[in-house]
């Protein structure tokens, strides 16, 4: 399973950040979990100023995550479900969804929790998404990554 080995990430201090939180509109029943519980990891960590922008897909998580950390947020969480198909779509999304995703966290200097599964089938993204019955709850773990990195950058000198 994809979740052994995970840390246990505890985030308390996040009530003076602003976030934005992207997400896309596919596979509806995964997406609503996923943004539950990246709205649970949130407000665990305190965390209550909360920008969400809508995207249609997982390929327009980047472009969403760059306008967001332009307008100031200190954490971005990105959202999205990309399900293998016939074709080599699944590969190009994945691909373009990873390296927008890291571009924009690298450049910017604004941590973005990746929530964005890349499944082979509807069950692996359900047993993800953090629904009843669930093994995993990836919008709660990216919430809380995203956060955690949030507060640690914040306490490092910017380079001169």
């Amino acid at each position: 399973m994809s979740g052994e080995g995970a840390p246990t990430i505890t985030v308390e201090g996040g009530s003076q950040l602003r976030v934005g939180l992207a997400h896309a509109g596919w596979h509806e029943q995964v997406m609503n979990g996923l943004l539950d519980g990246a709205r649970r990891g949130l407000a665990d960590a305190g965390v209550k100023d909360v920008v969400e922008v809508a995207v249609p897909g997982s390929f327009e998580l980047p472009v969403a995550a760059a306008r967001l950390a332009a307008a100031g947020v200190d954490a971005v969480i990105a959202l999205g479900v990309v399900i293998r198909g016939g074709t080599p779509h699944f590969d190009y999304v994945c691909e373009a969804a990873t390296n927008g995703l890291t571009d924009v966290s690298v450049r910017t200097g604004v941590p973005v929790g990746f929530g964005v599964l890349t499944c082979d089938d509807e069950r692996q993204a359900l047993d993800r998404a953090g629904l009843p019955g669930s093994r995993e709850d990836k919008g709660h773990e990216a919430a809380t990554a995203a956060v955690a990195a949030a507060l640690v950058l914040k306490n490092l000198p910017l380079p001169v």
